[in-house]
């Protein structure tokens, strides 16, 4: 048959069932036990089929048994739940701060909806989730990859196989975005030679739209369709495609929705180039270059996720050229005035950097830990050189954890009948945490989800061996790996070669005895490498290796294919949750937060969200945070740290057990864990702090906008800025009794009229401990002085300078130093 299109058909629901179908277009149901099991009830087998997926569940379910489900309380409860669901909708009608545009190139909603790969986009998805909570004003925009991200299989080897599962938007909660005339709404992103066409689809994630583009349209050839296919895809050029959709695409859909936000937040650098179309749309109206640029970083935010530098995107200058050369006259600026704003220098030559573009488009800027803020400041210290590294423009926002996505349904409620009503509306809130009353009956929960992640996990095992071929020998002894009683520890997180998977393996005899002593342990493993890292897939392959020649394969375990529905599975079923990586190449790292949620104790090296976590009493360090001269040594050193906190620490604790079947020392360090970790460490706090930036980033945007004249002026003006000079009066190398370090200072030249209300002459004091003061200076018979008193003992430096403040940030942005 030549096929002429496809059909789709919905099932017609019996009326008092009708309500399914709107619960299952609403991600709510994905964090509500309650919405999610009356799809499990339907059928069982299929929801587990389908990964959890609502709507190809209504498409295949038999019509009969819906129709057997009418005679039993399920309408009811149907109806109940979806009434729950209006009354949320209804209750976030009113909608808290700007609105925002949120832009991320992957979204982890859910595993039934793969268009993810790691902890960026779970980061995402629980970002949405926490701003749907909380009522924020919030819009996404990312990208529907119609064959999504792989799914993983190991070979007999070891080996890591991708596979590639077509995505059908019409069998997801998609729902495709038209126009006011009811058609399928279309805009366009000029490429070379051709425009590529772009159609979107609305994923309504509580009361939170995401609006995920496509290419793939009958309007747009085959190799162009086949831009938004697969989640980073290979080469650089396909990456510029796929960015170049994602931040200009995204921007023209915003635009024909009618949506006008005041505030933009780029989740990672992929999307930097919607500062490039805001600037086009600025100079079109008339702005001048500098001033177009000025508003455009007003009201943007640019959150940096990797402290690797290879881990941001950039460009050959060429390719650039290929594809945005049309772009640079729409500018109001030549080919390097654009250029500038994404310049670095490598060894190889000159590259685009998105990241440097998403820094120099935005006002505000925040890594995703308090290490990882100070790794970045240091990073992109070259974009402010005439700053002190401690003054880069760059904070942080920790990251934190959807705390209804990843909390076991049975430790939820447990939990609220011990903790009390408040803490399922404030789980941010410390106070509500009263983790005191948690004791047998929540070790009984903990006990179960172990067994149910190890039941888990032999059938995965299981399964894998049964397609390559095993034997019968090797199938029966899959249905007896790990022990339900033993203590679990769960490694799970991108196989990059940073994270050191194989850690454990420095020293094998010892690995061995600790493994073989007297208290059982077992660990379990899982994680993806990225398809084109080899370096990552080998890793992989080595881990699996080293087990097996080890023969620990009953007490280590690999188990393939790990997305959000097994990571919800190993955090919530693991004693321990294991993290390694190399300090400080760790960002954030989220898997902890959700593990701890769920009862598991932290055993971690000191970098990421865990160095500002840990109190000595909610977990277990690797190490300390000491820097070493070679990979090696540190390797060594972590390594053995590791094995003396597990021999000498984590298994006497766990196991010192008393009448009740568990130690009440483990349980105490639980207690404090969750106390720490659960409401800090959670997106309602995460998101309440974006929520202030974006406060901030709107009333910027305004500011700037108030402000045009002046910051006009202040530019045309700025060249003479940099032709002052300051004379200074400094005492040099000065040992103080208790009497202050007093300076004077003169400015040399011209103060433009336009730069005088910006201008400070400024002394600045540093601490040989890395504090920072700054210390302006009082104008004085046509000179400026004024004098410094050490708040404590110390050796300092100092040095004075001629600052100029920004008339929107209010921060030193152009600096003369003396």
């Amino acid at each position: 048959m030549r096929t002429l299109g496809h059909i789709t058909a919905m099932p017609e629901l019996p009326e008092p069932l009708q309500g399914l179908r709107e619960l299952a277009y609403n991600l709510w149901w994905s964090w509500n036990k309650e919405a999610a099991e009356l799809f499990q009830e339907v059928d069982p087998a299929l929801w587990k089929r389908f990964r959890g997926n609502p709507v190809k569940l209504l498409l295949e379910v038999d019509p009969a048994r819906l129709e057997g489900l009418l005679g039993t309380g399920y309408p009811a409860r149907v109806q109940g739940v979806l009434q729950a669901l209006r009354a949320y909708m209804e209750e976030r009608k009113q909608k808290k701060g700007p609105l925002t545009a949120y832009f991320s190139a992957e979204y982890g909603f859910h595993s039934s909806l793969p268009i993810y790969a790691g902890g960026l986009g779970v980061l995402a998805g629980d970002h949405v989730k926490a701003a749907s909570d909380l009522g924020l004003n919030l819009v996404g925009v990312g990208i529907f990859y119609h064959e999504g991200y792989f799914h993983q299989r190991l070979s007999k080897e070891g080996a890591q196989v991708e596979v590639y599962e077509p995505l059908h938007p019409e069998e997801l909660p998609l729902l495709p975005v038209q126009d006011r005339e009811g058609k399928p709404l279309r805009v366009g992103v000029e490429f070379p030679g051709r425009t590529v066409w772009l159609g979107a689809y609305r994923v309504q994630v509580g009361a939170v739209p995401v609006y995920l583009l496509t290419a793939d349209l009958p309007e747009n050839a085959p190799e162009d369709r086949a831009i938004t296919a697969r989640l980073y895809a290979p080469g650089l050029e396909m990456r510029l495609k796929q960015e170049m959709i994602l931040g200009i695409g995204g921007m023209r859909l915003l635009r024909a929705l009618g949506l006008a936000p005041e505030v933009f937040h780029m989740n990672e650098g992929h999307s930097a180039f919607l500062g490039l179309e805001r600037l086009r749309e600025l100079v079109a109206e008339g702005h001048p270059f500098p001033l177009a640029l000025e508003l455009v970083r007003a009201g943007a935010l640019f959150t940096t996720h990797t402290p690797v530098p290879a881990g941001h995107d950039a460009f050959p200058l060429e390719l650039l050229d290929q594809y945005l050369g049309h772009f640079w006259e729409k500018l109001g600026t030549d080919r390097e005035g654009v250029l500038a704003l994404g310049l670095e220098e490598k060894p190889w030559g000159r590259v685009f950097s998105m990241s440097n573009l998403a820094l120099k488009t935005s006002a505000q800027a925040n890594g995703v830990s308090r290490l990882h803020g100070e790794v970045s400041r240091r990073m992109f210290h070259h974009l402010w050189p005439d700053l002190l590294p401690e003054e880069v423009p760059i904070g942080h926002v920790t990251n934190g954890v959807h705390t209804w996505t990843f909390l076991h349904p049975r430790l939820r409620r447990h939990y609220a009948e011990v903790f009390g009503p408040e803490w399922q509306k404030r789980p941010e809130d410390p106070a509500t945490w009263k983790v005191e009353g948690l004791g047998e009956e929540f070790w009984r929960i903990h006990k179960e989800l172990r067994a149910e992640l190890i039941r888990e996990v032999r059938q995965r095992v299981y399964e894998e061996r049964r397609r390559n071929g095993e034997s019968p020998g090797r199938l029966r002894e899959a249905e007896r790996l790990l022990d339900p009683e033993a203590l679990t520890i769960g490694f799970a997180r991108r196989f990059a070669t940073y994270k050191r998977a194989t850690l454990l393996f420095k020293d094998p005899e010892r690995l061995a005895k600790i493994l073989r002593g007297p208290y059982p342990v077992q660990f379990v493993f899982a994680g993806k490498a990225h398809p084109k890292d080899e370096p990552g897939k080998a890793y992989l392959q080595e881990l699996i290796g080293r087990i097996r020649e080890l023969g620990l394969e009953d007490r280590m375990v690999v188990v393939e294919d790990y997305d959000m529905y097994l990571a919800r599975l190993l955090v919530q079923g693991s004693d321990v949750w294991l993290n390694t990586p190399r300090r400080p190449m760790e960002a954030s790292g989220t898997s902890g937060m959700k593990a701890a949620l769920n009862g598991a104790l932290n055993l971690s090296v000191l970098d990421g969200w865990w160095a500002e976590a840990f109190n000595g009493k909610n977990g277990f360090a690797i190490g300390d945070d000491r820097v070493y001269e070679s990979e090696e040594a540190q390797d060594m050193a972590d390594a053995q740290a590791l094995y003396d906190v597990l021999e000498f620490q984590v298994l006497p604790l766990f196991y010192a057990k008393g009448p009740e079947g568990y130690s009440a020392s483990w349980l105490a360090m639980i207690h404090e864990s969750l106390r720490t970790v659960g409401p800090y460490f959670s997106a309602a706090r995460m998101v309440g702090e974006y929520l202030a930036l974006y406060q901030r980033g709107a009333e910027m945007a305004r500011r700037a906008l108030g402000a045009a004249e002046t910051l006009e002026a202040l530019h045309q003006a700025l060249p003479a800025f940099f032709a002052l000079g300051l004379r200074v009066e400094a005492p040099g190398h000065l040992t103080l009794n208790g009497e202050p370090l007093r300076v004077r200072a003169r400015v040399e030249g011209e103060v433009p009229e336009a730069l005088r209300p910006f201008l400070e002459v400024q002394l600045v004091v540093k601490r040989s401990t890395g504090e920072l003061e700054v210390v302006p200076l009082a104008p004085s018979h046509g000179g400026y002085e004024g004098s410094f008193r050490p708040p404590r003992p110390g050796s300092y430096t100092y040095g004075m300078r001629l600052a100029l403040k920004h008339p929107v940030t209010g921060r030193v942005t152009w600096v003369r130093w003396a």
